[in-house]
This record gives structure tokens, C-alpha cells and sequence, in this order.
């Protein structure tokens, strides 16, 4: 879209055009169920945040300046409607991710050292894709946030950090933390020679 369209299309919304909503949220709402879907894990969830998410974009589209794209500003609020989500549903207690880390014997060396990833097991990018998303569902909650903002919706640290409501420390010890388990998980699906 152009920044003259944009610029258009905000002004509708800003006057409360119902064709303009209608259109915004046909558009929007495919890539928007996508970024939902991969913080929640069950389908009504993803798309009851992005049905708030739309919402509360309604509700405060007037005070939008228009600073970023309104694609990129939905964008957020629907990060953040599907954080709210993940929260409100927390029962039990999160699960340690300990037992996915990498193990290290007494002199300070991996009790099972890293090997190659055999080149061919990573052609088929449909399988790679399933195989990381899969591991990535086997990370505890609060770790699982922080790669997904980090490393799939590219948000730096800070922002990451003002999201979740914790320091930036926290955020970096979490994203090491499951960048290791992550490749602790898919690691035996791509070793070489197996």
C-alpha cells in the first residue's frame, strides 16, 4: 500500500467509515490469525485476540498518528491481545526448562557434544518448518513468548522486554535459554548419520 493510500485509508477509519473497517479487517485478518496462532495453541483462542485485537484498534484508531504502518500497529496489539490471552489462561504452573536444556559433565564439556546436521535433512523446508514449530510447542510458556517475539516477530529486546512485563535481562537469560533447548529438541531429528 502507498503512503498515500495508507494516509487515505487511516482517514476513513479515523471517521468511522463502515466500508473502510470492513475492508481493513478482510485484509488483515488472514496475516493477523497467523501471529496469533503462533503464541496460542488452540484455534478459538487466535482468533478471539485478534477479534479484541481488532477491537481495541477501533477504539483507540483515533488517537493513531500514524507513526508506523497501520498494518504494523495492528500488528502489536494483536502480539499483545494474544499475551493478555496466554495469561488470563495460565492454570498450571509453567513447566521447567531444564529438562530440555543441553547437559554438561563435571570437566565443563557437552555430555553429547554437537554434530553436523546432515545437509539433506534440511531440504525439504515444509519438514524443517513443522520440526521447529513442534519443538517450539515443547517449550515451557514464558520462554516460548520470548523466542517467538525475539527471533519470529523480530522485536528487539526492550520491546520484547516492555511487552512481557519483565527486564531486558530476563529476556536475554530466557531467549539463550531457548534457543539451547530448541536445538537440544530438534537436534536428534537432524544429526547427521542418523
Amino acid at each position: 500500500m502507498h503512503d498515500s493510500d495508507e494516509r487515505a485509508l487511516l482517514r476513513l477509519l479515523q471517521a468511522g467509515d463502515d466500508a473502510a473497517y470492513e475492508e481493513f479487517v478482510r485484509a488483515q485478518t488472514p496475516r493477523m490469525l497467523s501471529v496469533a496462532r503462533r503464541f496460542l495453541r488452540n484455534e478459538e483462542d487466535a482468533r478471539d485476540a485478534v477479534q479484541d485485537a481488532f477491537v481495541s484498534a477501533f477504539r483507540a484508531i483515533g488517537n493513531f498518528e500514524g507513526g508506523s504502518r497501520i498494518a504494523t500497529w495492528l500488528h502489536r496489539i494483536v502480539v499483545n491481545a494474544s499475551l493478555m490471552k496466554l495469561r488470563s489462561k495460565r492454570r498450571k504452573p509453567e513447566e521447567s526448562i531444564e529438562e530440555l536444556l543441553p547437559r554438561w559433565q563435571e570437566d565443563g564439556h557437552a555430555a553429547r557434544p554437537a554434530a553436523p546436521w546432515a545437509a539433506e535433512k534440511l531440504v525439504e523446508q515444509d519438514e524443517l518448518r513443522k520440526l521447529v514449530q513442534a519443538g517450539i510447542e515443547r517449550l515451557p510458556e514464558s520462554h516460548r513468548e520470548v523466542l517467538l517475539l525475539r527471533d519470529i516477530e523480530e522485536l528487539d529486546t526492550q520491546e520484547a522486554a516492555e511487552m512481557l512485563g519483565i527486564s531486558t535481562n530476563a529476556v536475554k537469560t530466557r531467549l539463550h535459554r531457548a534457543r539451547q533447548a530448541l536445538r537440544e529438541v530438534i537436534d536428534p531429528a537432524l544429526r547427521e548419520g542418523t
